[in-house]
């Protein structure tokens, strides 16, 4: 099996180094339980109307440690609840970067990204190729390879359905 290659606009370019993704939804909203909720205040700061303006499959785009503090699995449930299918950025936060891997949601770290992306642009991350095309400008960048482990908690989707599968391969294969 193979990862899916995304494919959407650059819905937010954060350039910032060192974000904190607590600002999505802002550190009074990050005990929101209600999805619904916590996504209506998702990006207020930014753009009040990113909500309306977001498709599913859009990616966000970040800095250096993209990440970086506390990681907190509010912002991000509500960056997925409006459609965001993943993230390019410079380089994260490693333990952002653990945790949204084992949720399931894409990250890509692509050096170079900040100056090859405007808000908006079409994006397609092509796993097999390890690029990242801009199809609005026509140009790609080479990003850095996921480990081995990454690719497969992606491929199932995240933490707990990866050990499911290794769970299962292990009642019918032992060695496995």
């Amino acid at each position: 099996m193979a990862l899916t290659n995304l494919r959407g606009r650059a819905a937010y370019v954060f350039e910032e180094v060192d974000f904190d993704v607590d600002q999505i939804v802002g550190v009074k909203n990050i005990k929101i339980q209600d999805i619904d909720e916590l996504a209506a205040a998702a990006m207020q700061t930014y753009d009040k109307f990113f909500a309306d303006k977001v498709l599913p499959g859009d990616l966000l785009i970040g800095a250096r440690n993209f990440g970086y503090g506390h990681p907190h699995y509010p912002p991000m449930k509500a960056m997925r609840h409006l459609g965001i299918a993943g993230v390019i950025a410079e380089s994260f936060a490693p333990g952002y970067w653990r945790g949204e891997i084992a949720m399931g949601f894409p990250q890509v770290p692509c050096p170079g990204i900040l100056a090859a992306v405007e808000r908006w642009d079409e994006l397609e991350v092509d796993w097999a190729a390890g690029v990242v095309r801009n199809l609005t400008q026509a140009t790609e960048l080479p990003f850095e390879p996921l480990s081995q482990g990454d690719v497969e908690m992606l491929e199932a989707g995240g933490l707990v359905p990866f050990l499911h599968r290794k769970v299962d391969r292990s009642a019918v294969d032992p060695t496995a």
